[in-house]
């Protein structure tokens, strides 16, 4: 690695017209969110690049009111010199140059997250306005730029005694349409997993557009072991000691560092996130793949070698369930599947992953013989509930349930056979269903009733034949015609493709039994056909809190605030009407004429997707809310009580 880090090391591939026209090719979508905060961390990953580097242990961020984002770090800062090529200032070629930067030759940067180049230059295309600030060489140069235009040339305006780059934007609200305000908490979620992946370096995250700054600090000296321990801290963990692995391999290109923390519990799901050059990988890939053969493979051989096992081997589901992990990769060039880093695709870490873990991992076992067989039986106890669940879903196979043997009786379904356009409503009981019916639009929605709250899974995890066996969850598999699981491997799994409805629509009470059977159905979706969540199939309708009347006139409102504002609007031309309120508790007080024009009307309904930000915090949540555990849900409600609204008892 090189200390000469100046206008000479920056090296430029191509240019940057196509960001603005195509921003999905290098930010992500720009509709959902996701490509607004992948704004942030395209900004923060080169400040952690100084980090990794050895030249910066602080990065702040501030979310300031109006819309804009700011990013400082103290490292060597942005080379200011005029570079050769160009003729203009190195900062410069960075800010508005695609695929330009420093991290091309190794030299400047052993290990890069932002390797592109791409990042933020592709940031200051979708900018309103951004605002480079570099302290450097006792100087403080700044220069604005507009959708990725130089306004002026980088300029000196002032001295200083430190080094570092801030970088301040405003996104294009002309390119982010749906969501267009930064999300604090998933902003502190994303930037508290780097800090967890960069020991010792300290991240400060303020929020300024409250009436106070609200202020979130990260400092994990003990990395990715603490990081594990923090997901493991309200499970029962098999062993206390956090177990680490660290190795690496030469390539051609250079070295390949491999760390890994890893700690059982008796949490009945995985928990396995995937790293490389501090950049989370959601879809995994290569490292995940190499992980996934090196456990099981290991946990397999030691088990055969002191006789543990009777029988077939273990699967990787069975050595991996209840497992919490964190697997970071350092490489010098890696290959992914897009520009937002979202899946590893260099083939040769499979390999490098595994041949290190499994070395590793059998010198733990070797060594620590009484965690080793608590390991196995975790996996044996595993393997035995998932042949008690096979043998429970043959049976529910053999009734015609899967394979859609005759749809249920009480299932009203649509006329059109297009999956694409076809909808089902799951809703809360005869009465409500008698109305959306009625009401409803024949060619393409399907109502299904469901009698009272269905079975809570979560508390069913060891006894999943109770699951296959109760009639209403029987009834909502026949009527979606898609299988049940989540083993990929099974012909029998949940399979969005096959779906006889490409919406599911849960529609209950707007009151707290309603919610609850709603976190129900939500349980059953996410354990049995994660797919569909996953994948962006499932909603939950928004039935109005109040209907409104002042003479002839009805409106609705589905919050408290819409309720005050209409009111007020009502008042207007009257003041002294005596304005008719009516709150729904149920969704049978209203005729199908009024369920169809508040809820069900594609034209003028409101739904809410339900999506997975984060798959982890999902499935958390899940175990808190619906599980056996009942101090760690009580904690958790009273933690979060005054953040529920509209609480109806």
């Amino acid at each position: 690695m090189s200390d000469d880090y100046g206008a000479s090391s920056i090296q430029v591939l191509e240019g940057l017209e196509a960001v603005r026209k195509r921003p999905g090719m290098y930010i992500g979508d720009p509709h959902d969110g996701s490509a607004l905060h992948h704004c942030i961390w395209e900004v923060v990953d080169n400040s952690v690049d100084e980090h990794l580097a050895g030249y910066n242990n602080k990065i702040e961020v501030d979310v300031n009111p109006g819309g804009t984002l700011s990013v400082r770090d103290f490292g060597r800062g942005i080379p200011v010199g005029m570079h050769e090529e160009y003729q203009i200032s190195a900062a410069e070629v960075i800010m508005t140059k695609l695929h330009a930067g420093g991290k091309f030759d190794n030299s400047s940067y052993k290990v890069s997250g932002g390797l592109h180049g791409v990042g933020v230059s592709a940031v200051n295309a979708v900018s309103e306005w951004m605002k480079v600030t570099i302290h450097r060489d006792g100087k403080i140069h700044e220069q604005m730029y507009e959708k990725g235009v130089p306004v002026s040339p980088l300029s000196v305006v002032g001295e200083c005694d430190d080094t570092g780059t801030q970088i301040t934007f405003k996104p294009d609200l002309s390119i982010f349409t749906n969501v267009v305000e930064f999300e604090f908490e998933q902003i502190d979620t994303r930037l508290k997993e780097t800090a967890f992946l960069n020991a010792g370096l300290e991240i400060v995250i303020t929020d300024n557009r409250g009436e106070e700054p609200h202020v979130s600090n990260h400092l994990y000296e003990g990395g990715i072991s603490e990081f594990v321990s923090q997901i493991n801290s309200h499970r029962q963990v098999l062993h206390k000691d956090v177990i680490l692995i660290t190795g690496e391999r030469e390539i051609e290109v250079g070295t390949v560092t491999v760390d890994l923390a890893l700690q059982w519990s008796d949490a009945f799901s995985e928990s396995i996130l995937c790293y490389t050059n501090i950049i989370r990988n959601k879809d995994g890939g290569t490292h995940l793949s190499g992980l996934r053969g090196a456990l099981t493979k290991s946990v397999n051989s030691y088990a055969k070698k002191k006789n543990l096992l009777k029988g077939d081997s273990l699967s990787g589901e069975d050595v991996r369930e209840g497992l919490a992990s964190i697997v970071s990769v350092k490489h010098p060039d890696p290959s992914f599947s897009s520009q937002t880093k979202d899946k590893l695709v260099s083939s040769e870490v499979s390999s490098i992953v595994e041949t290190v873990v499994y070395e590793k991992l059998g010198e733990y076992f070797e060594e620590n013989p009484s965690m080793a067989k608590l390991i196995v039986d975790k996996a044996v106890l595993a393997s035995k509930a998932r042949e008690a669940a096979r043998k429970a879903k043959d049976l529910t196979r053999r009734k015609g349930v899967l394979e859609g043997g005759g749809l249920p009786g009480k299932l009203a379904d649509c006329q059109s056979r297009d999956p694409n356009e076809c909808e089902i409503y799951l809703v809360e009981g005869d009465s409500a269903g008698g109305s959306a019916k009625t009401g409803r639009d024949r060619r393409i929605q399907a109502i299904l009733p469901l009698r009272g709250k269905i079975l809570n899974v979560e508390r069913q995890r060891r006894n999943v034949a109770k699951v296959f066996q109760n009639n209403e969850i029987q009834t909502i598999i026949r009527a979606f015609g898609a299988g049940v699981g989540n083993d990929e491997e099974d012909e029998s799994s949940f399979n969005p493709e096959k779906l006889r409805y490409r919406k599911i629509i849960i529609m209950t009470d707007a009151d707290v039994d309603g919610a609850h059977i709603r976190t129900l159905m939500l349980t059953f979706l996410w354990r049995f056909m994660k797919r569909a969540i996953v994948e962006g199939y499932v909603y939950i309708a928004q039935p109005p809190l109040y209907q409104i009347t002042k003479g002839r006139n009805s409106k609705y409102a589905f919050t408290d605030e819409e309720r005050d504002k209409i009111i007020d609007e009502m008042k207007i031309d009257n003041p002294n009407a005596k304005i008719g309120i009516q709150r729904y508790k149920g969704l049978g007080e209203m005729n199908p004429d009024q369920l169809w024009n508040t809820t069900m009307n594609p034209e003028t309904r409101t739904m809410l997707k339900v999506t997975v930000a984060d798959a982890e915090d999902s499935d958390r949540m899940f175990e808190i809310l619906m599980g056996e555990d009942v101090p760690d849900r009580r904690h958790f409600i009273e933690k979060h009580a005054k953040e529920v609204t509209n609480l109806d008892i």
